[in-house]
């Protein structure tokens, strides 16, 4: 990794926030969870699939990053330190999901939003027609089913990189593995999505 590199993900916009938290500051550490809240609820979102156990997993990572936030060593951003606690929360939560499946019936066609605008921060410029609204609401649920069927690991390097546009290096860092490898699973992600959809909604 060259320096320049090191220097980009290593500069944090959120260092001087941080620094008030060490020092006991709680108004600044909500400061924090105002500004990431968000972004950390898409994460956990596209991890596990549902809008609920997002929000507790958001919630429980923010208490774990207050917990630990004296030991954050800030070799990497804020957000990158917090990312990573949020998809080592998905993960144990995709875990107990599985264990719940042997006993819930679960469908690609069930809705799985309770409350579109926190998790689609971006509503259209123009008013697309109901019409337009469902088939977009259904093509996008049947992503998440798609998203929902990958491995823990490939899924929580597509949801870094292609939805919240982490770096290859940046998401190395949070997952603790190799460049290469990120771009392996990246790789072999982005097929067996594809090849989801095609089976769910026919040739794209």
């Amino acid at each position: 990794m060259s320096n320049n590199i090191k220097e980009k993900i290593t500069t944090d916009e959120d260092a001087g926030i941080v620094s008030s938290c060490k020092r006991g500051d709680v108004d600044a550490f909500e400061v924090l969870v105002r500004k990431h809240q968000k972004k950390m609820l898409n994460i956990a979102y596209r991890m596990v699939g549902n809008y609920e156990d997002a929000c507790e997993i958001v919630q429980d990572a923010f208490v774990s990053a207050y917990r630990g936030i004296k030991s954050f060593e800030e070799k990497s951003r804020f957000s990158t330190w917090l990312s990573s606690i949020v998809i080592n929360l998905s993960k144990n939560r995709i875990k107990q999901m599985k264990l719940q499946l042997h006993h819930e019936p679960f469908s690609l066609d069930d809705p799985v939003l309770t409350e579109t605008g926190s998790i689609n921060p971006e509503p259209q410029s123009n008013n697309p027609s109901i019409l337009e609204r469902l088939e977009k609401k259904e093509f996008q649920q049947k992503v998440q089913g798609c998203i929902n069927s990958l491995n823990d690991e490939y899924r929580g390097v597509l949801v870094l990189r292609d939805i919240q546009g982490f770096s290859y290096d940046e998401i190395s860092d949070m997952l603790k593995i190799a460049d290469g490898t990120v771009k392996s699973r990246l790789f072999r992600a982005r097929e067996s999505v594809k090849n989801c959809l095609k089976k769910v909604m026919g040739e794209l």
